[in-house]
């Protein structure tokens, strides 16, 4: 269950059990990751909960908190569902391309299908900042370009306590 919250006509927040809320006091890993969750194709609140669990699960990683989940138009690729957003800080002892990587299958996991820029998906996970770094390589760029324009970021990191 979900408690909604509107912004806007075109903003929704969603409080649920698992987000908007500290998990790890304490952890051991190197890197702190902040990481973009979006999706707009199914149950994506759903999956958004599995996700955690599946984070959760990894000795890799320790989820140290989540955003609210904010509900929000496309850009883009405009014929499509509203997205499902929401942050995610973890630390992980996995360095930059790595952790892409892992992000990678993540997606795959959860059906995450390639077809065009912006089109609709299960899941889309982006790092946005690691661990204070500036990174500019062919396939990762840290932080992730234009995050303090899109509202599908920032309103969802600045509910963070």
């Amino acid at each position: 269950m979900y408690i909604k919250r509107k912004l806007r006509e075109d903003l929704t927040l969603y409080k649920g059990l698992r987000f908007n809320s500290k998990i790890a006091q304490n952890s051991s890993k190197r890197y702190r990751t902040v990481v973009g969750v979006g999706g707009n194709v199914g149950d994506v609140k759903r999956r958004f909960e599995h996700l955690l669990v599946t984070l959760q699960r990894d000795v890799r990683v320790d989820v140290v908190q989540s955003s609210y989940i904010l509900e929000n138009p496309p850009f883009g690729f405009l014929e499509q569902d509203y997205f499902f957003n929401a942050i995610i800080f973890l630390q992980v002892n996995m360095q930059a391309h790595r952790m892409l990587d892992y992000l990678l299958r993540l997606e795959k996991k959860f059906a995450r299908k390639r077809s065009f820029s912006n089109s609709p998906r299960t899941l889309d996970l982006d790092i946005i900042f690691f661990d204070n770094r500036v990174i500019e390589t062919k396939n990762l760029v840290v932080p992730h370009p234009h995050w303090s324009k899109r509202e599908s970021v920032v309103i969802p990191l600045a509910s963070m306590k």
